[in-house]
């Protein structure tokens, strides 16, 4: 098999950088009215790549699409199977994963804005970015000529809060280091230590992932690509790889209710700033400022350089610095492959069977290298006068095993690392089970005695709408744009 190097041109930008330098943006869902118009703009957009350049950009633009979206564009139905099954249904597909995702109450999908039903599916994802005071002008350009083949469902618009989420936290902290050289072995390796280097097909499509596998996407027969736009698959070379250097793009519109946080913060502390303060942080597991509750320990992690994730929760295992069901705790580990033990075969013989009790209570939580999420979402509206929240957006190859298994399992789930019927405290929906079992609750481990405990939790973030995308490569646009793709 041959191992064929990076071609940055031919990845949409947006996956290699966050332009934090570009604080103007934008997100329009478009749904499409005319496929030939439709193909025709998107033939002509200045989508940017993923290149270096001496300048950095003024301005980047995105295009990614629904699979409602490309059936729309008359993609043949055998291309658009070959995709993951939970991008062809969608995020709002059914009771059943609405439930696993926690999207129940006021988040319900039928109470969406948008994306909860067919109608109101976008078709299209257009993602405009500009310097401050640059986008009206130059989105204009951009999209001229789309009204010929689109029509606006809704304009998403956003907000430069200065690295601060809504609720008053320092964001963006902590994001996987890509392994953009390829030097991670492309097989299925057990790691002993917690790395925040992630394999390039964790998030590319057409690149051996963690396990070492190929995620699958539409390998097509090189007949339907008689001008060689695609490139050829690494893993079957005779094959055309629509997915190659394309990635999933996950978007949900989450509502960040402000006012109801801090004034149930101030419930808890009885109206004294420092506990609510304190409360609030732990709920989050990072000071307002950014800093980790664990402190900073000097630990060598691959792949991390920033100091304040320089840290993994091995010392902490029972949550007594950073509580185990803290938002960034359930949102990324930090964990390995094994518990932490001993060198030596009897050590790794003791953890794996689950003979080791320490162990076995440090294992309760899948090894995080598998459910990483890169992440390149934006604020919108200005708290405390507007309405205000974020635009959650995150990249990766596998819906199931990294989007939806963290928002499930780690976040909306009440069995967390062995917590007894709490989720999230931040964006949990905290609404009793089918049981009657309440989950809104937050526990806070001391030394000694009882846990701390904050009750009554309501739903601090509500969504109103999300979808799942395809992000798909510069070439692979060209491909989609040139002709009506069909058998």
């Amino acid at each position: 098999m041959t191992v064929q190097p990076v071609d940055y041109d031919d990845i949409q930008g947006l996956v290699r950088f966050g332009y934090p330098r570009l604080k103007q943006a934008c997100f329009l869902l478009l749904r499409v009215t005319d496929p030939e118009a439709a193909r025709a703009w998107i033939a002509q957009a200045p989508v940017t790549s993923a290149t270096k350049l001496e300048s950095p950009p003024e301005t980047a633009l995105h295009i990614a699409f629904t699979s409602a979206g490309l059936r729309a564009l008359e993609v043949a139905e055998d291309i658009i199977e070959g995709f993951s099954s939970e991008f062809i249904v969608g995020m709002s597909s059914d009771s059943s994963r609405a439930r696993r995702l926690g999207d129940l109450g006021d988040s319900d999908p039928g109470c969406w804005q948008w994306g909860g039903s067919p109608a109101e599916m976008p078709h299209v994802l257009v993602m405009l970015y500009a310097m401050p005071g640059g986008l009206a002008e130059w989105g204009s350009k951009a999209m001229s000529q789309a009204e010929e083949g689109f029509e606006q469902l809704a304009l998403l618009t956003t907000s430069d809060l200065d690295g601060v989420e809504p609720f008053g936290f320092a964001d963006g902290i902590s994001e996987p280091t890509i392994d953009w050289e390829r030097e991670r072995p492309a097989r299925d390796v057990e790691l002993s230590d917690y790395t925040n280097r992630s394999c390039l097909g964790e998030y590319l499509l057409g690149y051996p992932n963690e396990y070492g596998e190929y995620t699958d996407r539409p390998l097509l027969d090189a007949l339907r690509d008689p001008d060689a736009i695609l490139a050829r698959a690494e893993d079957a070379p005779e094959r055309a790889d629509l997915g190659r250097n394309g990635s999933y793009l996950v978007l949900r519109q989450l509502k960040q209710n402000v006012p109801d946080f801090w004034r149930f913060i101030d419930e808890q502390a009885q109206g004294d700033p420092v506990r609510g303060k304190q409360l609030a942080e732990e709920m989050v597991g990072r000071t307002m400022e950014g800093e980790p509750l664990m402190g900073h320990p000097e630990e060598a992690i691959d792949g991390e350089s920033d100091p304040r994730n320089t840290f993994t929760y091995r010392s902490d295992t029972k949550g007594l610095r950073c509580p185990i069901g803290a938002h960034i705790r359930r949102s990324n580990p930090r964990n390995a492959d094994l518990p932490p033990g001993e060198p030596g075969f009897i050590s790794w013989a003791a953890r794996t069977l689950g003979f080791d009790a320490e162990g076995l209570a440090n294992d309760l939580v899948s090894s995080t290298r598998f459910h990483r999420l890169l992440r390149r979402g934006r604020e919108y509206g200005v708290p405390p006068h507007e309405e205000t929240g974020l635009h959650f957006i995150c990249l990766g190859a596998n819906i199931a095993r990294q989007f939806e298994f963290v928002q499930s399992a780690w976040l909306s789930g009440v069995r967390f690392a062995g917590l007894s019927n709490e989720s999230d405290p931040l964006i949990g929906n905290h609404l009793p089970r089918e049981d009657g079992t309440t989950t809104d609750t937050f526990s806070m481990p001391v030394a000694s005695g009882p846990d701390r405990r904050a009750c009554g939790l309501r739903q601090f973030v509500t969504v109103q709408g999300g979808a799942y995308f395809f992000l798909p490569s510069r070439r692979a646009l060209r491909y989609l744009s040139k002709v009506k793709v069909q058998p």
